[in-house]
């Protein structure tokens, strides 16, 4: 098999099947099946369909005709569906156990909310049916960009970005058209070192230069050296908060007013509003753009049904740029604006169609099954959950910064000074435990970083399940059991990989192995 097999090995053996455990005749592990690429279990004769060549059929393509075979690989449908549930079983997932990485916000998607999406009048619309037919699809629209701004005390709001960063490039776009509206060429756009990795790509992605603003030793903004560097050439300010070490910026406010003063325009990156949302409005903040993750606070999930969803909002000073389309209320019903209107000045459009309607349905039915109390325990339970497992670890573990959290718990790798064992070592160490690891060497501005986010949905009794697993990794890393954690994974079908090896020189396409006598030539 071509896979990439460099790495320590975790066995004394390696099993034939390239799927297989070492340990069992058949390569599986009680019902954990092994299952090798579907390549190499296929026979590539064989197929799940048996149709006759049509006759008299002429081909429409034009000269193009295949020469050779696909290459697809043939299985029978009992065949091609075992392969995929096997392969479903080796994913970790929020619906199998706690899902701790921090800055991805991994909760639970409430049932409710993919009952309510998959009704008939919502599944089956089509994007070009006309708005006579799709008034309560448009209804649910408005109504959602109303809540959003409602909790964001914000006038305006994007609702068609795709993603998280896809939000992030329609803030900025909207930022360069208000600036080239008044004539204003800037180019430089400042990003701390805690923002969120893909602000200082969209920066660029736009044209903008991007200068970096260090954090200062409590892990926020150095608020000194934001001063220093604003000036008539800056665009805007990417800032993220709370901040990817998951603490909140408390001095948001004059941030915001030093950037105004400079005539320049502060984004906020919304993808952690899950710990502030219902507690904390950020257009009372100063802020004129903020992106919203509905997978990350609004329980849609990630990536369901399409690409995520990134709506944004915006302040006053930017609502008249807000990118096509968007729906507005009429007396008549309601209506999709595909072409500039009265007094805005779209800087165009980001999508074909009008956003990920998936994602909309399921974003409301969790507001309005929760309400407003219910969104403000979201952000509370979420930063308790994440306090408390910041306070359970302490001892064990090393906070990377003192004082209590946000919504995620920050450590560093000191408490594995002088043990031989790596951040990545306890992070395999993990995966034999039976849990997904934490967001590890995140943010790069802590050392061997382990970032932690619990999330709201998670209960006591399973926060101190695996509190009590890394408390007894810490232990036994401290007390020298070093080869544990080099051999680890030891559980899982894989074995762990040279990854840095893995990245220089990828395998990306199967290819079949070459014949015997073709080898030994």
């Amino acid at each position: 098999m071509s896979l990439n097999t460099q790495g320590r090995p975790t066995r004394p053996e390696v099993s034939a099947d390239p799927g297989a455990y070492a340990d069992t005749f058949s390569g599986s592990r009680g019902l954990d099946q092994a299952e090798p690429l579907i390549f190499e279990r296929a026979s590539f004769g064989n197929t799940g369909v048996d149709l006759p060549e049509p006759k008299g059929a002429k081909t429409r393509l034009g000269g193009l005709e295949r020469e050779n075979a696909l290459g697809l690989p043939g299985l029978t449908e009992p065949e091609a569906m075992r392969h995929y549930v096997r392969l479903s079983r080796k994913n970790y997932a929020i619906d199998l156990g706690l899902y701790p990485l921090g800055s991805c916000t991994m909760k639970h998607n409430p049932r409710l909310n993919e009952k309510i999406a998959r009704l008939p009048g919502f599944a089956e619309l089509h994007p070009l049916q006309p708005d006579s037919t799709t008034q309560g699809a448009l209804e649910l629209i408005d109504r959602l960009a109303h809540w959003l701004r409602t909790l964001t005390n914000m006038p305006a709001v994007a609702m068609s970005p795709g993603a998280g960063a896809h939000g992030e490039l329609c803030g900025l776009m909207a930022i360069r058209a208000a600036l080239e509206a008044r004539g204003d060429a800037r180019k430089r756009v400042l990003v701390p070192e805690s923002a969120h990795g893909t602000n200082p790509a969209t920066a660029a992605m736009c044209g903008y230069g991007v200068d970096s603003i260090p954090a200062n030793a409590e892990g926020r903004v150095d608020l000194a050296a934001l001063k220093a560097k604003l000036g008539p050439d800056v665009a805007a300010l990417m800032l993220t908060n709370p901040n990817t070490c998951g603490l909140f910026e408390r001095d948001i406010i004059e941030v915001a007013q030093a950037v105004h003063a400079a005539g320049a325009f502060f984004y906020c990156d919304g993808a952690n509003f899950n710990a502030i949302v219902g507690r904390v409005r950020p257009g009372d903040l100063g802020i004129d753009a903020m992106h919203i993750n509905l997978h990350k606070t609004f329980s849609t999930p990630h990536g369901g049904g399409g690409p995520g969803s990134g709506p944004v909002v915006f302040s006053a000073a930017l609502a008249p740029f807000v990118p096509l389309p968007y729906v507005v209320h009429e007396a008549d019903g309601y209506r999709l604006v595909e072409q500039a209107e009265g007094a805005a000045r779209p800087f165009g459009r980001l999508k074909g169609f009008h956003g990920q309607m998936g994602m909309f349905i399921r974003a409301l039915a969790y507001m309005m099954s929760h309400g407003a109390d219910g969104l403000r325990q979201v952000a509370e339970d979420a930063v308790l959950n994440a306090n408390y497992i910041l306070a359970s670890l302490k001892d064990v573990l090393s906070p990377a910064f003192a004082g209590p959290c946000m919504h995620e718990a920050l450590f560093d790798d000191r408490f594995l000074k002088d043990t031989g064992v790596t951040t990545l070592d306890f992070a395999k160490a993990m995966i034999d435990e039976g849990y997904h690891p934490m967001t590890m060497y995140f943010p790069l501005v802590v050392h061997g970083a382990l970032l932690i986010e619990p999330t709201e949905t998670e209960s006591k009794d399973a926060l101190d399940e695996f509190i009590g697993t890394l408390r007894h990794l810490a232990e036994r890393a401290k007390a020298g059991d070093r080869e544990r954690f080099l051999a680890a994974p030891s559980l899982a079908p894989r074995r762990r990989l040279d990854e840095t090896a893995a990245a220089r020189k990828p395998v990306l396409r199967w290819r079949p192995a070459p014949p015997a006598s073709a080898a030994a030539e």
